[in-house]
């Protein structure tokens, strides 16, 4: 059986992380018949298709996201091994990781601490939708997804899930919202609340929780965003559901104060990774720290 190409590999690498053979040409310096000859003797090397095209773009197929996983690591480990004779220098290893554009930035930013500031670690940090971020998750563009809601289940893609934390949550409010002494149904119903959208698991629990105690509150703004929640709290526009980490600062400097737990609920945040199998090591340590 014949070896296999590394020729081939770099430049079905190149076409792969750059979705566009013009591109891919460009980077490599050679033509775009080139390139697709390259990939094509790759191809039937392997016996797979590695490419489909959408449009103008070309997309991996399964067989190509297992080739570009072994390409990145094959790569990843000759960049090592140039490294390794140069001074005793190692390269940065990325770690690439998408957060819910809603989510704590507190929590994100305790969550990565430990990768923070190290010399061989490049953290790649990019915020969007779920969808957006699920996406480049499955075609492997990202090594954690941190959210607050778990995907639902994939029919295409085995996405794996790790509870990562789970926060209570509280009344959060401007000092002049709460008062001493009062009961929770009492501070449930003579402030306006900012809530979150009725599309979170977090508001489920707590529309349960005022149904319970027979409150109808006042409902001030419903918001997706905990940081836009944070900024209404701190001009007095209501009482805020939220976990306190998202307001740590504001309620060690004395901004905000913690009005009342609420009872039985907290927010969860989960950490979503695929099955690779050259999984990011840095990100193994994370987790393995949680």
């Amino acid at each position: 059986m014949a070896d296999l190409n590394y020729n081939h590999l770099r430049h079905f690498h190149a076409v792969a992380h750059e979705g566009n053979l013009t591109r891919a040409a460009q980077r490599l310096n050679v033509s775009q018949s080139a390139v697709s000859a390259q990939i094509r003797m790759l191809e039937e090397r392997l016996g797979q298709p590695l490419f489909e095209r959408r449009g103008r773009s070309l997309v991996l197929t399964e067989a190509g996201r297992i080739a570009l996983d072994h390409a990145d690591a094959i790569f990843a480990a000759g960049r090592e091994l140039v490294a390794t004779f140069q001074q005793g220098a190692r390269p940065r290893r990325a770690l690439r990781v998408g957060a819910l554009s809603t989510l704590s930035r507190n929590f994100q930013l305790a969550f990565l601490r430990p990768a923070l500031g190290r010399a061989d670690v490049e953290v790649i940090l990019r915020s969007g939708g779920a969808a957006e971020l699920l996406t480049a998750l499955a075609a492997l563009h990202l090594d954690l997804v941190l959210t607050n809601q778990p995907p639902p289940p994939d029919a295409l893609t085995s996405f794996v899930v790790r509870r990562l934390d789970e926060q209570a949550v509280s009344l959060i409010g401007a000092p002049g919202l709460c008062p001493p002494g009062l009961s929770l149904t009492a501070r449930l119903a003579g402030a306006p609340l900012i809530l979150p959208t009725l599309e979170s698991g977090l508001r489920m629990g707590f529309d349960a929780l005022i149904d319970r105690l027979g409150v109808a509150p006042t409902i001030a703004a419903e918001v997706d965003d905990m940081a836009m929640m944070r900024l209404l709290a701190r001009e007095g526009l209501g009482l805020a559901v939220l976990p306190p980490i998202v307001v740590r600062d504001e309620l060690a400097s004395g901004v905000l104060m913690e009005s009342a737990k609420l009872p039985n609920l907290t927010e969860t945040f989960f950490g979503v990774t695929v099955e690779r199998r050259f999984p990011n090591p840095v990100l193994a340590e994370l987790l393995r720290e949680r």
